[in-house]
């Protein structure tokens, strides 16, 4: 596992998930179903926990979404967390339902007596705020002082949200500040991190489509990751949100943050390789998603790093000229046709896990 030391914050619980306090990063989507739609989103929110995500947020856009919120709650075991703007009498509500978390934003959330009155009934239930800072909402006074991109705008009006809150004797506090833009979240994160020991919520928000978002959120997140910083993260896309899990999932096994799991590595394929390598590392890294046993397998083109690289793994295949071997533990097991190659590394990892991989 990696070495790089947490940065040291306070412990927030959101349902049964403990965020911050040195406990593993957890992972957040939100749905995108209309709240209002019971079915859909309760149907959404189940899909989201069983792809590996520890808790999940829902849009709370107006009174009749508010009143759907206990229905909701009655059919969900796991963290819930109610995101709301403009009215904070839909937080109520959904404090009122059983949910775990609110998230307001301070750009539009309204007069310091709405968040007063938050506090009170959010302390009185323990329930957590997450100030939710972004790019799209920063106060008008905030931005007239610095403008969109600078760090500054973010940490001022996330600070000075904290400080309404803790007037009010509420230390129960998460904290998010972001951009769209990967560098602007880094910095102001990093500038957050000093001023602060709130557990933080780190995010690139509107990250964009699957393949822009993905490399977008694993450059800022990332980084901010291996410098010990985010306690809870979500990765933002213009995609299914069980992408979203799948992705920040990767996120934290590539900064060595998690080790549960199948990590397959792979070659990116040169003329050398004598194998259709691409649809076969493409399956099998979707057959073995749901495995939760730390396994790393292989899945190499050719002779030049296909040996070693399978060597390192736990179990792996390297190509031929239309053949392949089985490399398990460092160990050449058989060689066998390109076309056995996926059922015979599949077979083996059954053998090692006690899935089973169809």
């Amino acid at each position: 596992m990696l070495s790089t030391k947490r940065r040291p914050c306070r412990a927030v619980k959101v349902g049964d998930v403990l965020i911050g306090g040195g406990f593993p990063v957890a992972v957040q989507s939100m749905t995108n179903t209309d709240t209002r739609d019971v079915g859909a989103t309760v149907a959404q929110i189940r899909q989201l926990f069983e792809a590996g995500c520890d808790i999940v947020r829902l849009s709370v856009l107006n009174k009749q979404a508010a009143a759907c919120l206990g229905n909701i709650r009655k059919q969900i075991e796991g963290p819930l967390v109610a995101d709301i703007h403009f009215n904070h009498k839909l937080a109520l509500a959904a404090i009122e339902a059983g949910f775990d978390k609110i998230r307001i934003n301070p750009g539009n959330i309204g007069a310091d007596w709405k968040v007063r009155e938050l506090a009170q009934v959010a302390k009185e239930a323990e329930v957590p705020i997450r100030i939710g800072v972004n790019s799209g909402s920063l106060p008008e006074d905030i931005l007239e002082k610095y403008g969109h991109d600078d760090p500054r705008a973010f940490v001022g009006a996330a600070l000075r949200e904290a400080a309404l809150l803790e007037e009010n004797d509420f230390q129960n506090i998460i904290i998010s500040v972001k951009s769209s833009s990967a560098a602007t979240s880094f910095r102001a994160y990093s500038m957050l991190a000093e001023k602060c020991d709130y557990p933080l919520h780190i995010g690139i928000t509107e990250a964009g489509t699957l393949e822009t978002g993905t490399i977008k959120s694993s450059v800022g997140l990332g980084a901010l990751l291996l410098q010990g910083i985010g306690d809870t993260m979500r990765v933002s896309l213009t995609a299914d949100p069980v992408h979203e899990v799948r992705v920040a999932r990767k996120i934290l096994k590539s900064c060595e943050l998690v080790s549960e799991g199948v990590e397959v590595i792979s070659c990116p394929t040169c003329g050398r390789c004598q194998i259709d390598l691409i649809p076969l590392a493409e399956s099998i890294e979707a057959r073995t998603r749901h495995i939760k046993m730390s396994l790393k397998v292989a899945v190499m083109g050719c002779a030049v790093n296909g040996p070693g690289e399978a060597r390192a793994a736990d179990v792996g295949i390297t190509g031929g000229t239309g053949k392949g071997q089985l490399i398990k533990k460092g160990e050449v097991i058989r060689t066998v046709d390109e076309a056995d190659l996926e059922r015979t590394l599949l077979d083996e990892i059954e053998s090692m896990t006690g899935e089973s991989l169809l």
